[in-house]
């Protein structure tokens, strides 16, 4: 049975109140993973993957939490020239041999702008795959992704088996109103995923219209009976 992880700036209030009793009754709802975003201790999860500085002097610091580290953000403005997307790909491929060095993977997590933003006529996302090392996985926002202009099944479509990794959320897609759960939202989710069967599920709800755990549980029960 597939599992299914939650990334923990989802929770981010919640934590930073009791840790605890915050990990306990995401646990209560079914998840049986986290993703983490800092250096929170996490027991009683799977961690298949964690957001982590790779591009900065801290790196090493993260080097135990999980398997695959993914960068989370590069600067915007690198993804509207050639050049910009070119020195980041150079980072990203500097950052997986130094991950090959230590035994973990490196992957990178899209906001809204690699996708907005179009190099050599191409969406600056696709661009950049283009110019990694086979061993960079992604990591696909796909509600940033369709917010940014992306046709997010067939994004994932193209972008294959690189796709290790799916940040599933819903709502209307736009920068400010709050999100929805998994499945109450604009994006077709069900084509989203069966674009990437391949990708482990990371449910993501940056600000929520309602309560958090309702809408964690809400799109938990979704994805299970869409996901098949």
């Amino acid at each position: 049975m597939r599992s299914y992880a939650v990334q923990l700036y989802t929770l981010r209030d919640q934590l930073a109140a009791d840790p605890s009793a915050t990990l306990t009754r995401l646990a209560s709802l079914g998840y049986e993973a986290v993703e983490p975003f800092n250096l929170i201790p996490v027991e009683g999860f799977e961690i298949h993957s964690a957001h982590a500085p790779l591009l900065g002097p801290d790196r090493e610091e993260y080097l135990k939490i999980a398997g695959t580290l993914i960068v989370p953000m590069v600067d915007p403005a690198e993804f509207t020239t050639t050049e910009g997307v070119r020195r980041t790909a150079d980072a990203l491929n500097a950052a997986v041999a130094w991950g090959k060095e230590h035994g973990v993977r490196v992957g990178y997590h899209n906001h809204h702008w690699e996708l907005a933003s179009h190099v050599g006529g191409r969406p600056a996302l696709e661009a950049l795959a283009d110019l990694l090392d086979p061993g960079v996985l992604l990591e696909v926002d796909v509600y940033w992704a369709a917010f940014g202009g992306a046709d997010v099944p067939a994004l994932l479509g193209r972008l294959g088996e690189r796709v290790r990794f799916l940040h599933v959320k819903d709502g209307p897609a736009n920068l400010t109103d709050p999100m929805t759960a998994v499945g109450s939202g604009t994006l077709p989710i069900p084509d989203i995923l069966a674009a990437a069967p391949q990708a482990m599920r990371v449910v993501e709800l940056d600000r929520c219209a309602t309560d958090i755990f309702d809408a964690l549980a809400d799109s938990l029960a979704y994805l299970r009976e869409v996901d098949r």
